[in-house]
């Protein structure tokens, strides 16, 4: 893949100062980019707000024309997009194609949401006036991308942005910024006029002034509960408007009469799919004592079959993780739990082989008898580890499901449904997934409790986020009509 440059509101711009983004897998190198300053924020912004007057003053129609040639675009370019996002972020391939088919859906799906934006009108309580209610592009939106799901969450941010007629900038994360960047290329080739999108990788110091920026009307972020925090603290001089969608700490609840080989099957994907790098990832697994035994062994079946190595070979499953931060945090919580008396079911370690040395791999790994205070049961991993705990009752199963400051997302797992949504609707989380091991619904608003974020992406309340209601109230003319 060639060097890419800054996408600059329709200009790529190059220049000689190149950072590297090197394979998770093995070290090699992939390709180089040019690093924003926070200059190149400070004019970003600038040129958004004079040039993206186009774009917000064009009918969503026209909107959604552009967006739906993007999003064809994507899906016409997905190989190439997937070879480049499983070399720079590790996941393999068939799992790359999926994330990226995802976020041209997500475009194609904003894209018609855009048009479905109406006021009112609405009668008052002087019959001499009346009220008009009217959505309007809120204006500059700033977007903050991490690593895990690149592709993915740049659309869920960029689609409903640009849907709402909303100028964007955006800065990709400096671990995984190539495959973003060739959809933002698609995005302005597909026709998008130019100030409307830019998309700036760059570390901290670009992040720190983009949310600071005076003229950002918007911040849509990505990240760590204390990155989220940081940006509310940064947004608060201007009153910007923030969308946060921060850390999980999630739980699966197995309730006493689940199926336990298919409940360790989705429980498993949902623990290991991309290293376990996904905020709704399942953390902790919460089961009765009833069942704790055969479930433990269909868990530890299930991930002892599973297929670890490179990401672009056809069958491997499991590639590595994106940072070596992943794998040392990873370690540190297995021995933390390890010393408190927890049990190790499987992995726990680095893959042995040659093959791995150069990567950043650690075994998906199952823990067992994990005590509460573990930091694997308070903190969010982000990694291979998922932590199984015990109880002696379905209330307790909720107290220890309800036990961390976090609440973006849990799952509960029983065949009587009855039960299984009555437990449900005591989870304190923005999604419960009842026998179904994503949360994420393309139609269905995605988001956070307690300290997991503030707002709402995907479903039209994912559109909605970008608009500003405007009432405008008006006292009509009498008028004598004629008889």
């Amino acid at each position: 893949m060639s060097d890419r440059g800054l996408i600059f509101g329709g200009e790529t711009l190059r220049r000689d100062e190149l950072r590297e983004v090197r394979s998770p897998a093995d070290g090699s190198l992939v390709a180089r980019y040019v690093p924003a300053a926070p200059s190149d924020v400070d004019r970003a912004v600038t040129q958004a707000r004079q040039r993206g007057q186009e774009w917000m003053r064009l009918h969503p129609d026209e909107r959604a024309r552009i967006l739906r040639a993007g999003a064809e675009a994507i899906r016409a370019h997905v190989d190439e997009i997937a070879e480049v996002l499983t070399r720079e972020q590790g996941k393999p391939v068939p799992d790359s194609v999926k994330e990226i088919l995802f976020g041209a859906s997500v475009f194609e799906y904003y894209a018609e949401e855009g048009r479905r934006v109406h006021g009112s009108l609405r009668p008052n309580t002087s019959p001499d006036t009346v009220s008009m209610v009217s959505y309007h592009p809120v204006g500059v939106v700033a977007g903050i991308v991490p690593w895990n799901y690149p592709v993915d969450l740049y659309a869920w941010k960029v689609a409903p942005a640009l849907a709402a007629g909303c100028p964007v900038v955006v800065k990709p994360p400096e671990e995984a910024p190539l495959a973003i960047g060739m959809v933002a290329q698609l995005l302005i080739d597909a026709g998008l006029p130019p100030g409307t999108l830019f998309d700036l990788p760059g570390g901290a110091e670009v992040g720190q002034r983009l949310v600071s920026r005076p003229g950002v009307a918007m911040v849509t972020a990505t990240c760590s509960t204390a990155t989220g925090k940081a940006i509310m603290r940064a947004a608060a001089d201007n009153l910007t408007r923030v969308s946060l969608e921060l850390g999980g700490q999630c739980p699966l609840i197995v309730l006493p009469d689940a199926d336990l080989e298919l409940t360790a099957k989705a429980a498993a994907r949902r623990a290991f799919s991309n290293m376990g790098q996904i905020c709704i990832a399942v953390n902790r697994i919460v089961v009765l004592d009833t069942v704790a035994d055969a479930f433990v062994d269909a868990l530890r079946a299930e991930v002892a079959s599973y297929v670890l190595g490179d990401p672009l070979e056809p069958g491997v499953g499991y590639g590595p993780c994106t940072t070596a931060a992943v794998v040392e945090r990873a370690r540190a919580h297995v021995e933390d739990a390890l010393a408190r008396g927890a049990k190790l079911v499987i992995g726990g370690k680095r893959p042995d082989g040659a093959q791995f040395a150069a990567g950043h791999y650690y075994l998906p790994t199952v823990l067992d008898e994990v005590p509460l205070d573990a930091r694997v049961m308070t903190e969010e991993t982000f990694g291979p580890v998922v932590a199984v705990h015990r109880v002696g009752s379905i209330a307790e199963a909720i107290d220890v499901a309800n036990g961390t400051e976090y609440g973006l997302a849990a799952y509960v797992y029983g065949e009587d449904l009855g039960q299984a949504l009555a437990v449900a609707e005591r989870i304190e989380a923005g999604g419960v997934g009842v026998n179904v091991n994503d949360v994420s619904e393309l139609q269905a608003p995605f988001g956070g409790w307690k300290q997991s974020g503030l707002g709402r992406e995907l479903g039209p309340e994912g559109l909605h986020a970008y608009l500003e209601v405007r009432h405008t109230k008006v006292r009509r003319p009498t008028v004598e009509v004629e008889r």
